[in-house]
């Protein structure tokens, strides 16, 4: 079981509150600076997953400076819809299951909210709505069509003999 992310104590500004928690010892968002990384620290979090490709930041060496920090990084990099297939999602998976508090990120958010709601569907059972919702929890927004289109995919080559798609939502 993971730790919880620690709270900002009461009347101080939370410098994290442009983060989601849509779990227990997860935060997930858009892109970090170096600025950002004592607050994360200071606020439990162990771990720093990137969905962004190096290209993204070419004047920011994101890996190094989490690592100067004392946090562990991990990179998996998104380009775009076509990346968002099982090989990954099960991979992002294993990343958010090393424990310990973690922040997963990319430019937006968007690409995170896509693999949680993939992850969602293709790793714990949930119907389409109920993963898109976990998705928007995460951050997912310009890749829900493409999000939708997967499991629609997903559903139809596993649909049984009544057509019929299963798992609630």
């Amino acid at each position: 079981m993971q730790a919880p992310v620690s709270a900002t104590p009461a009347g101080q500004h939370d410098p994290l509150v442009r983060f989601a928690r849509p779990a227990a010892g997860i935060l997930a968002g858009g892109r970090i600076a170096a600025a950002d990384l004592p607050a994360l620290r200071a606020a439990g979090v162990v771990r720093v997953v990137d969905l962004s490709r190096d290209e993204e930041t070419p004047d920011f060496d994101e890996a190094a400076a989490v690592r100067a920090a004392g946090l562990e990084y991990a990179n998996l990099p998104i380009a775009g819809p076509q990346d968002l297939d099982r090989a990954t999602v099960q991979a992002f998976d294993a990343l958010l299951a090393e424990g310990g508090p973690v922040l997963v990120h990319c430019a937006s958010g968007n690409r995170v909210g896509a693999l949680a709601a993939l992850r969602a569907a293709w790793l714990h059972g949930a119907g389409e709505e109920a993963a898109i919702a976990e998705g928007r929890r995460w951050g997912l927004t310009s890749l829900e069509g493409a999000v939708r289109e997967r499991l629609r995919a997903t559903c139809l080559a596993e649909a049984g003999q009544d057509g019929r798609c299963d798992g609630g939502g």
